[in-house]
């Protein structure tokens, strides 16, 4: 929508200078293969689709009266699954408000705060929007954190673990190091994609008092359509994160999202299962691109970073979209040679491997 100047004086002064985060794409076209938006590829746990019924069920109130606004039986479901207390939980609407919430709470400081140069472009939009002074640290030529990097003078730090787009994991004892280089500092490891491989930080909740771990159904749970994250730290950063929810909205949970969730957390093997299997597709979906010359960062989240330096990536995923297939291209500097593509069912990988090689790269 285009919106004149003369409009725009309704709006206030940051809103006229914010730079939204543009989401990916969610295009209704036939026979569409979306490998764009790193959504898992296989349902929810049948348990989930009961507990769902079962609220249905109880209409009569569950549409007229509020919900938990503390979403207690969610955070007492991840404290037994996260093996934590329930005082170390915190819930909100997807990972995107935790986060929100977490920039808010945490990171309006005087000294800006540290994020990767490639990494998950929600942080600036949040620094933009807060008012938060921010430091963009570069990435080196394999596209990895330098933990000696974030050892500097800062308001904070955020890292994305395993990174997005780059699909590459930081072990936990660089973390740690992370950590004891900044006491002062909240330390915020966002979490979204750790269950396809990566380490936690999770275990280190009751060592560091600085530390945030932020994690999401939406990837390895299958909830991305119900919006569910939350974040795990000692008492007394929770608290913060709680006045400044309570602050903005104190019931940002509805009771389909928290009874799905909590059924979700209950069913600990059908969540493994499904983890394994995207794993395994990603390691022969690598394998098979490699064969065709792709290049393909090492992954432990459930999507690849994958380059090939005979073509325009570019134009190869204006191609595929084509063949009904759409993947994630960032037309940015240092990345605009790469696709971000996430890791389908083994049958949806070998669309997109037979579309390259029979097709576009035929």
């Amino acid at each position: 929508m285009n919106i004149t100047t003369e409009k725009m004086r309704f709006w206030s002064p940051e809103v006229r200078e914010l730079k939204p985060y543009v989401p990916g794409e969610q295009p209704k076209i036939q026979n569409l293969l979306k490998l764009n938006t790193n959504e898992n590829p296989y349902p929810p746990s049948p348990k989930v689709v009961e507990a769902v019924q079962a609220i249905l069920a109880d209409s009569a109130d569950v549409l007229r009266l509020y919900p938990d606004p503390d979403a207690t039986l969610l955070k007492q479901a991840i404290a037994k699954q996260q093996n934590v207390a329930v005082s170390n939980i915190f819930v909100g609407n997807g990972s995107d408000e935790v986060l929100a919430h977490i920039f808010k709470a945490f990171f309006v400081q005087q000294q800006p705060i540290l994020y990767a140069d490639i990494t998950y472009s929600f942080y600036p939009v949040y620094s933009q929007f807060f008012g938060v002074k921010t430091q963009e640290i570069p990435l080196n030529d394999h596209f990895e954190i330098i933990v000696e990097d974030y050892k500097q003078p800062n308001g904070g730090i955020i890292i994305t673990n395993p990174n997005a787009p780059t699909s590459i994991a930081l072990g936990l004892s660089a973390i740690e190091e992370v950590l004891q280089a900044n006491p002062n500092s909240v330390v915020v490891i966002d979490e979204a994609y750790v269950d396809f491989g990566a380490e936690s930080a999770v275990d280190l909740v009751g060592k560091y008092e600085n530390l945030v771990v932020c994690q999401t159904t939406s990837k390895s749970r299958s909830l991305a359509g119900l919006r569910v994250g939350f974040a795990i730290a000692q008492p007394h950063l929770i608290a913060a994160l709680e006045a400044v929810k309570n602050s903005f909205n104190s019931y940002p949970m509805d009771r389909f999202a928290i009874a799905a969730a909590v059924a979700s957390f209950e069913d600990q093997t059908y969540f493994e299962a499904q983890c394994q299997k995207v794993i395994a597709s990603r390691e022969t979906l690598v394998a098979n691109l490699e064969e065709l010359g792709f290049t393909v960062l090492p992954s432990k989240a459930n999507f690849i970073f994958a380059s090939l330096p005979s073509k325009n990536v570019g134009e190869l995923a204006a191609q595929l979209r084509e063949q009904g297939i759409i993947v994630r291209y960032f037309n940015k500097p240092r990345i605009n040679q790469f696709l971000r593509i996430t890791v389908g069912t083994d049958e949806q990988n070998q669309r997109l491997v037979d579309t390259l090689k029979n097709t576009i790269l035929a």
